[in-house]
């Protein structure tokens, strides 16, 4: 018997006390495939999956399957990615997982979905997962990744977002040898620096700006660019700062390498930088040494 969110178990059908009770908040719901007993009577079974334990439940007909899924499903709030979304082609590959081509059941609209398997993350992976999934719901602006929606089940969590199909931008450099005229880089310089404004005004810090985390919306030579890989960034309140060391050492600001405090202004260092290299074809701190890298950068 289900009472909210709440699961009764009962010995016999005609028993007023129950045998056992599960809450049934935080619960992963599982569809399993038919199963046949010896004498050949097929059963429609689904699996609930609780935090210390995985339990089956068998019914008679496929109806009443469905019938319990839907109850269970409407008092939890659960969703599966599958209820909305069919996937399909691979788009890409990333640390953790894929990155595959999706379409909404009913509106038709293409998007693509962010496949991280649970087991690849560590705590903190987990940690910097769910504050860019935070970020990405607060931010809605025309160069920033648009997000849809995310899911999660016990194995993986999905996190549909706009389909983007031009590549990164620093792939798009390196295509045309890093050549880019100044109107198309002062183009694109004015929309990194609107999301960033963007950003800012809401407090938060993106923290690792390179070109490897910009996307460019299609494969022209004027395509429009969106931010993404939201996963190192940080509220930060009006005055102030931190000292974590986050970035990528070619385009981080010199306070970090120093751990100095800093605020959300190190994303104009990194834009600035960015903006070097559309210009100048190259990066203003470049070696082979790292150490060497920190050195120009401070200095």
């Amino acid at each position: 018997m289900l009472l909210g969110k709440e699961l009764y178990s009962y010995k016999t059908q005609s028993d007023l006390k129950h045998k056992e009770m599960k809450s049934l908040a935080g619960v992963y719901l599982k569809e399993e495939l038919e199963e046949f007993t010896d004498n050949g009577v097929v059963l429609y079974p689904f699996m609930l999956i609780f935090p210390n334990k995985r339990r089956i439940y068998y019914l008679s007909s496929q109806k009443e399957k469905d019938a319990w899924i839907k109850a269970i499903k409407e008092a939890t709030g659960y969703a599966s990615l599958h209820d909305f979304y069919d996937l399909g082609d691979i788009l890409g590959k990333g640390k953790y997982g894929l990155v595959k081509m999706a379409t909404h059941k009913k509106t038709g609209m293409g998007c693509a979905v962010k496949i991280i398997k649970k087991k690849e993350l560590s705590i903190k992976d987990l940690e910097l997962l769910k504050r860019e999934i935070e970020v990405l719901k607060v931010c809605q602006h025309p160069n920033i990744i648009k997000f849809y929606d995310v899911f999660e089940n016990q194995d993986s969590i999905y996190i549909v977002m706009e389909v983007l199909r031009g590549g990164d931008f620093f792939s798009f450099l390196h295509k045309r040898k890093f050549i880019i005229s100044e109107e198309l880089a002062r183009s694109i310089a004015h929309q990194m620096a609107t999301a960033i404004y963007y950003l800012h005004s809401f407090g938060i810090a993106h923290r690792d700006l390179k070109p490897e985390n910009i996307l460019m919306v299609d494969k022209s030579d004027t395509s429009a660019i969106k931010l993404v890989d939201f996963g190192l960034s940080r509220t930060f309140g009006p005055s102030e700062t931190c000292r974590e060391p986050y970035g990528t050492l070619c385009y981080v600001a010199p306070e970090i390498l120093l751990q100095q405090p800093y605020d959300k202004s190190v994303d104009c260092w990194s834009l600035g930088i960015i903006i070097y290299l559309m210009l100048g074809r190259h990066l203003p701190f470049d070696s082979q040494d790292d150490k060497e890298i920190g050195r120009k950068t401070i200095f």
